[in-house]
């Protein structure tokens, strides 16, 4: 009996502790900012494909393209880092019709094209040695992480400035922040994709713009819990 009373009491006194912890009057508030940014560099994924009966044939002449399309891009002053082999594949195929297999082999390169301005001349030579697909083009920046942080940082000075213009109708300020949580996405830029067609120069030899590059938006995205004062 005298052990149950003890419980009662300590269940007692730990609600009544509870009952007295006050709330702090706080302000949930959420910030966006925003970076526009003119891409000054470029991801390239493409691909030479080639078919045939033969597996072994289709994976030499794949060879032979892809060997000319390296050796062309070292022809770039390309640094070593900024191109590599993504993926490789031989696949057979059959043809119910014709009741006999044929052959797919492919092979794709990325390439980080740091000068823009370098653009249609490797794109036009990628296609002379023997690139058959392209399958995106993505724009990026160099300096991603440093427009991140200034992301931000206009994410955090919206979310003050907004819990300010709440709290200023009630004769009230804002304190310290609590809590703060991160709510941004990793950075994906979009890819522009693009459509293989051969590349014919004119017979005047005029300069062409093939590529409008525009802007890419760098967002940051937080939600910050402040005090009232």
């Amino acid at each position: 009996m005298k052990k149950a009373l003890l419980i009662l009491s300590i269940l007692f006194m730990s609600m009544s502790y509870g009952q007295e912890i006050k709330q702090v009057p706080q302000i949930n508030v959420s910030g966006e900012g925003k970076v526009k940014v003119v891409p000054d560099q470029a991801s390239i994924v493409v691909t030479v494909e080639t078919k045939g009966n033969n597996a072994k044939d289709v994976k030499k002449q794949n060879d032979e393209k892809i060997d000319a399309v390296l050796k062309f891009i070292k022809k770039m002053n390309l640094a070593p880092a900024d191109y590599k082999t993504q993926r490789v594949s031989l696949n057979p195929q059959y043809d119910y019709e014709k009741k006999k297999h044929s052959y797919n082999a492919t092979q794709t390169i990325e390439i980080v094209l740091k000068d823009l301005s370098k653009y249609d001349e490797l794109m036009e030579g990628l296609v002379d040695e023997g690139i058959n697909r392209i399958d995106n083009v993505t724009f990026q920046s160099s300096k991603l992480a440093q427009y991140q942080s200034e992301a931000r940082k206009l994410a955090m000075k919206e979310a003050k400035l907004k819990a300010e213009d709440y709290v200023s109708v009630l004769g009230q300020k804002i304190g310290r922040a609590m809590t703060i949580s991160d709510n941004s996405q990793t950075y994906s830029p979009q890819p522009l994709y693009a459509t293989m067609k051969t590349m014919e120069m004119s017979d005047t030899r005029a300069p062409r713009e093939t590529l409008a590059v525009g802007e890419i938006n760098i967002t940051a995205n937080v939600t910050v819990s402040f005090i009232l004062e």
